[in-house]
């Protein structure tokens, strides 16, 4: 996943760190992974919100550093770490926690998760729509500052993230 160049080009950007995302944290050991569970939404996941700073993050105690370069800070959950070259949180200087991805186990308020279909998918929001690169992207009920973004694998959901509509760390 490369993170050269910082520019805001939306939804079709965020689908590039989605697929490096689902790359990168489908990765989690077993053990973690089956132990996730909660909510990712409407306003973030395992006490992180989207638009905290990154002090107030940090000041959590849930959150370690990852090395990464690029345009934002890259941390993972401590309770869910993703490995070596995973990604579970991207925090922006300017807008603080922009984007989340789901550890396995965890939902939306509406049911959806990896390993969720694309049928469920559709029933839990209707009004999914496209983005340019072809994965679905939804308004997050309650939240009119963030959307779901979900990557498939055939007919099933391989991975879920939870970003700001204006965040600025993907490409």
């Amino acid at each position: 996943m490369k993170h050269a160049t910082v520019r805001r080009l939306g939804r079709p950007a965020l689908v590039a760190a989605l697929a490096g995302g689902m790359l990168l944290t489908g990765l989690a050991p077993t053990a973690v992974a089956e132990s996730a569970g909660g909510k990712l939404g409407p306003f973030g996941y395992g006490g992180l919100t989207l638009g905290m700073s990154a002090k107030k993050a940090q000041a959590t105690g849930k959150i370690v550093r990852k090395p990464f370069q690029g345009p934002c800070a890259a941390w993972d959950l401590k309770a869910h770490p993703t490995g070596r070259d995973g990604v579970g949180l991207y925090i922006s200087k300017r807008r603080g926690v922009a984007l989340i991805f789901a550890p396995r186990g965890v939902r939306t308020p509406q049911g959806i998760g990896v390993g969720s279909t694309k049928a469920q998918l559709k029933r839990a929001y209707p009004r999914l729509k496209q983005s340019a690169s072809g994965y679905p992207v939804a308004a997050v009920p309650g939240n009119p500052k963030a959307s779901y973004y979900f990557l498939l694998s055939g007919s099933k959901v391989s991975q879920v993230g939870l970003a700001l509509n204006d965040q600025d760390c993907t490409n």
